[in-house]
């Protein structure tokens, strides 16, 4: 049974197509198993006093994919860092992203391979302490309770005695009686008091007490002399 030209050329054609889809299967699949999520780290660096993150791929088979770095807030994508393309090796190939991260940051890592979405890495946290002096809050110290007992270097102030009171005595009072108001000028001169009518009066009386005197003695002695 001879084979016919035209049955062999159908046989290669088909042969070609077999051969062609067995290679795209066998290439789909392995950039399936070469481009795996695990072979990419993550961690967050110093590089002089600045932070960086850098992404390790350690892929064997060479597959080029994209890495994306984003800022994690309260566990969504606050801000998109920036994207890179890398290629891996079994060595490890590091790519490095400028970012000047705060102390306690949460980065998600996100990796394609082409048109496939290869995954995220695990979160990646910043460190405590951050890479510029001072970032680092101390916890804070509690504040010191003052002791209730007195210093001995602080001697409490002598209370003052009754002896050296600086208060004045009371004026004791005089048993005198206090001139009247507007008086004490006019007692020392004698002006508008009544001395003049007391004397005039004393005089009048004292004539009168002579006169009955002197009448009196002239009465006795004409009544002895009869």
């Amino acid at each position: 049974m001879s084979i016919t030209r035209r049955t062999a050329r159908r046989s290669v054609q088909i042969l070609g197509v077999a051969a062609a889809s067995s290679a795209l299967a066998l290439s789909a699949a392995g950039s399936a198993l070469a481009c795996s999520i695990s072979e990419f780290s993550a961690e967050a660096k110093c590089d002089g006093g600045k932070g960086v993150i850098t992404v390790t791929d350690k892929d064997f088979s060479g597959t080029k994919a994209t890495v994306t770095l984003y800022l994690e807030a309260n566990g969504a994508d606050a801000k998109q860092i920036g994207s890179q393309d890398v290629t891996g090796s079994s060595e490890g190939v590091t790519i490095t992203f400028n970012e000047d991260w705060a102390p306690k940051s949460e980065y998600r890592i996100n990796v394609t391979a082409g048109k496939r979405n290869v995954g995220d890495t695990p979160i990646l946290t910043t460190p405590a302490e951050g890479c510029s002096k001072g970032e680092t809050t101390p916890p804070a110290s509690p504040t010191p309770t003052p002791s209730a007992s007195t210093p001995a270097s602080e001697s409490p102030s002598p209370t003052p005695s009754a002896s050296d009171s600086t208060t004045a005595p009371a004026t004791t009072s005089s048993n005198a009686p206090s001139p009247a108001a507007g008086d004490s000028n006019l007692a020392e001169t004698g002006a508008n008091s009544n001395t003049g009518l007391i004397a005039g009066i004393a005089g009048a009386l004292v004539v009168v007490g002579g006169g009955a005197v002197f009448f009196g003695m002239r009465r006795r002695g004409a009544n002895s002399s009869r």
